[in-house]
């Protein structure tokens, strides 16, 4: 294994566990050390401190463990079961009624680079490092061991995360099936992975979508940035007197439509608009008095953080002016770099601007498959509030 020495004193993040070693922190490296490597991590004085993939960048080494050992079957094995063993305990996994849940979260699971989600029977699988792209296949083979008769595929979807790879190709490395319907709390849902953004379905707001069903109950509800149509279902579900699913992309409205009559056939309380969110947010009336804004990341890096803030502020402010007196607004960044006080100041300046009276009813995070790293507090990403509006 191919080895890494740290400047003088650069190895007290990882003595207390933080996963990655910033490119900042090498002293020096074996000369033939390239991207996906797998290397030990040394300090000045050559004690071994971790092991993990290099890559070239910010994070230059992403730390699979902290003992000295090897990074083989036996290795990946253990890391999925331990995956596998945190969903049984809270419920997630083997439950009849949600087939649809993460199965490993990148740091949050010790599988830094690693994202596996589970819809029914299909398992897909993506790569946010070289390393883990290299290593794929030993990967999917412990992975259907230990889910055994769990899972009948492994689909592979790293194009998008990693498209500096050559010969990136997307599809199954086990199995095959063209059954795509998943079932989440009892509902049921197409998950396009061939051609979706991230896996196919947006796994993380699964709790915040059985809120939102609770609050439904003859609203006149408005679902932002809808993608699949999600929390659309479940306000329908919830006893919603009308819903209005809104994204600008075509084949998202589709989606959406196709699973409002997965679920409710015919129903007439639903209705679809192919339409830019600021856009239709200025042209809407006050009618809603439910709204769910959920748009996608609006800063990838931290130099965007200004504008992205900027955007938050933006979008809020847009729906504290729409939204009826007494109405609900569930707001979310899914950002990274957001923290959860730049999230609430954002949403703060936006009810100040609109001039709206607006209180918390909660505060709202990722779920339980979606599990923090308590080394690695830049895994908490999805931050949300529930407003009461007056």
């Amino acid at each position: 294994m191919k080895k890494l020495y740290l400047k003088r004193g650069k190895e007290e993040s990882l003595l207390r566990f933080h996963p990655w070693v910033f490119s900042g922190a090498i002293a020096q490296a074996d000369e033939d050390l390239k991207d996906g490597d797998l290397v030990r991590v040394l300090t000045n004085h050559g004690d071994f401190i971790a092991v993990g993939h290099f890559q070239m960048g910010s994070i230059a080494v992403r730390v699979l463990s902290f003992r000295d050992v090897d990074i083989d079957a036996d290795f990946w094995a253990s890391r999925l079961a331990s995956a596998l063993k945190v969903r049984q305990s809270i419920g997630i996994a083997d439950n009849p009624q949600n087939n649809t849940y993460r199965l490993v979260h990148g740091e949050g699971d010790n599988l830094p680079g690693l994202i596996i989600d589970v819809y029914d029977r299909t398992a897909v699988m993506q790569a946010h490092s070289i390393g883990m792209h290299l290593q794929r296949k030993q990967i999917a083979e412990q992975l259907v061991k230990v889910m055994g008769s769990r899972i009948d595929n492994v689909y592979y979807k790293s194009e998008t995360t990693l498209p500096f790879m050559d010969e990136m190709e997307n599809g199954f490395v086990y199995g095959g099936s063209d059954d795509n319907v998943a079932l989440e709390n009892g509902l049921k849902f197409y998950v396009d992975w061939l051609r979706g953004q991230k896996t196919g379905f947006f796994v993380d707001q699964r709790d915040n979508r059985s809120l939102l069903e609770r609050y439904s109950a003859g609203k006149s509800v408005l679902n932002m940035f809808c993608y699949t149509g999600g929390f659309s279902v479940y306000a329908m579900r919830g006893g919603a007197k009308l819903v209005h699913s809104v994204d600008s992309s075509a084949k998202a409205i589709e989606l959406t439509n196709r699973n409002i009559a997965l679920n409710f056939e015919g129903d007439q309380r639903h209705e679809a608009f192919c339409e830019d969110a600021f856009k239709y947010l200025e042209q809407a009336g006050n009618n809603y008095d439910l709204i769910i804004l959920d748009p996608p990341a609006f800063a990838k890096h931290r130099g965007a953080l200004h504008n992205a803030l900027k955007g938050y502020t933006r979008l809020n402010n847009k729906a504290f002016q729409k939204i009826q007196p007494g109405g609900i607004l569930f707001t979310f960044s899914c950002s990274q770099v957001v923290t959860k006080d730049h999230f609430r100041n954002a949403v703060f300046t936006a009810a100040a601007q609109a001039g709206r009276k607006v209180r918390i009813l909660h505060q709202l995070h990722q779920p339980a498959d979606h599990p923090i790293n308590i080394y690695h507090p830049e895994g908490e990403y999805l931050k949300g509030l529930v407003l009461f509006v007056e």
